[in-house]
C-alpha cells in the first residue's frame, strides 16, 4: 500500500508513536563535581540513554529503531570513573582524562547513537542518500545541525561494553553538535527544560528527549 493511501487515523497514530521516548527520567546538566564509583556507571548510562521506535501503521512495520546516549558532563564523569577502574589508570592519568573530557563538554554536545532502519544503506547518516537527517532542538524549537558525524564501522570491546545498545543489526555513530549557535547563544540554555535529538525524513520523525532538573 502506498503512503498516499494510508488513512488519516493511521498517519496520526504513526506521528504519535514515532515521537515517543523510552524514558522520562530527569537528568542534571549542572557542571558540578560528582562522586561516582565504577559500579555507578550502569545507572548513569541508563539515566542518559533514550530509545524510540518509529512504526508505520500503514505498512505495519518499523521505520526506525534508535538509541542514543547523551554524553553530558555527568555521563562523562561516570564514564571516566569506570574506564579508569577497568584499565587501572594512575591517579594522574585519570585526572588528565577527566579534565580533557570535561573541557570538551564545554564546547561540544556529543551523542553515541545506534540505529536500524528499513534499508541499511539509507540508514547511514554519513551518506548523502541517507533517509534520515539528525538535528538537535531546544525547548523553543530552535535547531542545530551536527558539526560532525562519525560512522563507527567496527565497534571495539570498549564500545560494546560501555554502550550495550550496540548489536550486529544496528549501525553505530558518534554525533557531535556545537555547544553554541553561530550567534554565540548556547544550544542548551542554562535554564533549559529539555532538549530533543530528532531523526527526520520522508519516512517519519523520531524524537529522543532529555528532560532536565532544576528548571
Amino acid at each position: 500500500m502506498s503512503s498516499s493511501r494510508i488513512g488519516a487515523p493511521a498517519l496520526v497514530a504513526f506521528a504519535l508513536l514515532s515521537c515517543a521516548c523510552a524514558s522520562s527520567q530527569r537528568v542534571s546538566m549542572h557542571s558540578a563535581p560528582r562522586e561516582f564509583t565504577a559500579n555507578d556507571y550502569d545507572d548513569v548510562y541508563d539515566a542518559w540513554t533514550r530509545s524510540a521506535d518509529g512504526f508505520d501503521f500503514g505498512q505495519f512495520q518499523d521505520v526506525l529503531n534508535v538509541t542514543s546516549t547523551f554524553e553530558a558532563w555527568e555521563f562523562r564523569w561516570a564514564y571516566v570513573t569506570r574506564y579508569a577502574n577497568d584499565f587501572s589508570l594512575s591517579h594522574e592519568a585519570r585526572t588528565e582524562m577527566l579534565r580533557a573530557t570535561l573541557l570538551d563538554a564545554e564546547s561540544h554536545h556529543r551523542f553515541f547513537v545506534t540505529m536500524a532502519g528499513r534499508n541499511f544503506r539509507e540508514s547511514d547518516l554519513t551518506r548523502e542518500q541517507s533517509a534520515w537527517r539528525v538535528i538537535l532542538l531546544d525547548e523553543l524549537g530552535r535547531q542545530e545541525a551536527p558539526s560532525e558525524i562519525d560512522h563507527v564501522m567496527r565497534p571495539g570491546a570498549r564500545e560494546r561494553e560501555y554502550f550495550p545498545s550496540i548489536t550486529s543489526f544496528r549501525q553505530t555513530f558518534r554525533i557531535t553538535f556545537p555547544a553554541n549557535h553561530a550567534d554565540g547563544t548556547p544550544v542548551i540554555a542554562p535554564n533549559a527544560s529539555h532538549v530533543i535529538l530528532r531523526f527526520t525524513g520522508p519516512e517519519g520523525t523520531v524524537d529522543l528527549r532529555w528532560d532536565f532538573q532544576g528548571v
